[in-house]
């Protein structure tokens, strides 16, 4: 597992921060085995600030000091990001890439080597802790890279383990769903403010409704529907609300959006 490694951030942006902070609060390695390395120096000031870790700005000074590697820089710059690492990774090292839309095949045969590899989709919400990934275990990374993926991953929130071709629907439901959750957010929001309701009260319910929901549901083990049917009372309001979610095609136009999300996914791997 990761107790006793170093692990190294190719890349210290947002979500490399997040993984950081997530890591050192559940204790899982101290900042000594922590290193970053990044192009943009006031990223690597951030990290140097706030967490104490060592920085770098080249990548292979990084890749020299670390057992585990992740990868999170832009999808667009992973080739050329690779071909520095390659005299450094051998089959001794973990890779993490979560780089959106790059499949293991891409990383692995620019290694050159039977690289462990382990690909990820994150989302934003790792950034406070309360994150969902998928994460997908390459033909060469070992059981044991994958218990480290996981570990780190639920560091920053809840991660499942799916097959690498299920990752664009990871991308289109988890990966895209903070927008979704935000419009929805966004909606109930202004139907307070229609009904009276002052702008910041209607947001702080309806942000607070969202969380407390959300958290019924994964804590107390209960199913969407079961939960929806403790809110609604025969001949109700609620059930009068849901009539009306019914008629505009709420379920529907969610289930199209993560159609449409994860089918884009897909294009964009197929182009990249």
């Amino acid at each position: 597992m990761i107790e006793g490694k170093r692990i190294g951030f190719i890349g210290a942006g947002n979500m490399a921060e997040a993984l950081t902070r997530g890591l050192l609060k559940a204790r899982l390695c101290s900042s000594e085995a922590i290193f970053a390395s990044d192009v943009k120096e006031d990223r690597l000031r951030i990290f140097e600030e706030a967490f104490a870790i060592q920085t770098f700005r080249e990548n292979a000074q990084v890749a020299a000091r670390a057992e585990i590697l992740l990868l999170a820089v832009k999808p667009q710059d992973m080739g050329a990001v690779l071909e520095g690492l390659t005299p450094f990774v051998d089959e001794t090292k973990t890779l993490i890439s979560i780089a959106a839309g790059v499949p293991i095949a891409f990383i692995a045969q620019r290694l050159a080597k039977k690289a462990r590899i382990i690909r990820v989709m994150p989302n934003t919400p790792a950034l406070v802790l309360e994150g969902a990934a998928g994460i997908a275990k390459g033909e060469h990374a070992t059981e044991e890279d994958l218990a480290i993926a996981l570990q780190i991953f639920q560091a920053v929130g809840r991660a499942v383990v799916v097959e690498e071709r299920l990752l664009d629907a990871v991308t289109g439901l988890s990966g895209s769903g903070p927008a979704y959750v935000a419009v929805v957010v966004e909606g109930l929001a202004d139907g307070g403010v229609r009904m009276g309701l002052p702008r910041d009260v209607a947001l702080t319910l309806a942000t607070q409704t969202v969380l407390g929901t959300a958290r019924m549901i994964l804590e107390g083990k209960k199913a969407p529907a079961e939960l929806k049917d403790m809110v609604a009372s025969p001949g109700g309001t609620t059930i009068a609300g849901l009539h009306a979610l019914e008629r505009g095609g709420l379920r529907a136009a969610l289930m199209d959006a993560v159609e449409a999300a994860t089918r884009r996914s897909q294009e964009l791997g197929k182009n990249g």
